[in-house]
């Protein structure tokens, strides 16, 4: 199978290499959501080396940078209350956490999860969290951008590997949002 993104040697439908995805990943993926066909999110095999961002971009090619999305953890607190929500951003831009994010959780304060909060909650790895399988009582923020693209590389839970799916299909997971100016 080719991927519609990129030039990765090695490119399956997800639902075929389950075995390979953290297993809140491969449950979502497995049960499908939103009428997605589960032929449209495919898994490429990635080195778990060059998984953060900018080395990824600079091993698999720059033209990446414009079709990848980063997902990342946010804390918004009020009155002693924790709210956990993901972010979901084209790589070349920024989460607008005290801006956007925080107005929309109705929060006082947000900022970045501590890594053991978002890997621990999420139940996937740090620098390979994915929108895909997230705790559903979670809000799914994600910049419409994203959502505009015809095909977006994300994480698949795990450093070692990347699921690329359209871009509307992320809008369409439970409890998804999606907002202007996300990224910035």
């Amino acid at each position: 199978m080719r991927a519609p993104l990129g030039t990765f040697s090695d490119a399956s439908p997800a639902a075929d290499r389950l075995d390979l995805l953290t297993a809140p990943v491969a449950e979502a993926v497995a049960a499908g959501w939103g009428g997605i066909p589960a032929e449209s999110v495919v898994y490429v095999d990635t080195d778990p080396g060059v998984a953060d961002t900018a080395v990824f971009v600079e091993h698999y090619g720059p033209e990446l940078l414009d079709t990848s999305a980063n997902c990342v953890v946010v804390a918004g607190k009020r009155g002693g209350e924790t709210t956990l929500a993901a972010c979901v951003v084209l790589s070349r831009t920024r989460v607008d956490v005290n801006g956007v994010v925080r107005k929309h959780l109705g929060t006082r304060k947000a900022s970045f999860a501590a890594m053991d909060v978002a890997v621990g909650e999420s139940g996937m790895e740090y620098g390979g969290i994915t929108p895909i399988g997230l705790p559903a009582a979670w809000p799914l923020l994600i910049d419409s951008a994203v959502v505009d693209e015809e095909w977006v590389l994300i994480g698949s839970g795990r450093r070692r590997g990347k699921l690329i799916v359209p871009g509307k299909a992320l809008a369409a997971l439970p409890g998804a949002v999606v907002l202007e100016g996300l990224g910035g």
